[in-house]
């Protein structure tokens, strides 16, 4: 298995940037979560985009759904910012043969208190046990893409 994780931005990738507390979309974090726990698969990580998540168009989508369709591999992670990656999940149920997972953070992954690590962890397990189709992988749980939503004043997903 080579799992194929595409890194779009968001939170997750969000490095601390200056004096002036401005946080800038970096290097895929899920590179470096991946080299540091020794995992025992093959992976790549490859990176597009490299938005906020609010600030993504519909053309934005269509470059990810044709990234996802046209790379070999059959499992795919997409890291993602959480504001609309159920948006983004919508838009990939167009593509087939494969088992997409979307994931993020609600704090970048070079914080303390990130739950990226975590929410990664899930997503690979997700990614390898699941059917084909597409998901989320947030707080420790996995949803089905037409039935979640963020709840913001709660800082978590939850089912419809």
């Amino acid at each position: 298995m080579t799992l194929h994780i595409l890194a779009i931005g968001g939170t997750i990738d969000k490095v601390y940037f200056d004096a002036l507390s401005d946080y800038k979309i970096g290097p895929p974090a899920a590179a470096e979560i991946l080299q540091r726990v020794k995992v025992n698969f093959d992976y790549d990580v490859s990176q597009l985009i490299s938005k906020d998540s609010l600030e993504m168009t519909d053309s934005d989508r269509e470059e990810i759904v044709n990234a996802v369709q046209s790379h070999p591999a059959n499992q795919v992670i997409i890291t993602h910012g959480t504001d609309t990656m159920v948006d983004t999940g919508q838009v990939l149920k167009q593509v087939s043969g494969k088992t997409i997972v979307i994931m993020g953070a609600m704090q970048p992954a070079i914080m303390k208190s990130t739950d990226a690590d975590f929410n990664l962890g899930v997503a690979v397990a997700a990614v390898q046990a699941l059917p084909e189709g597409v998901y989320l992988c947030m707080n420790g749980r996995i949803y089905n893409v037409d039935k979640v939503s963020k709840n913001r004043a709660q800082a978590q997903f939850q089912d419809l």
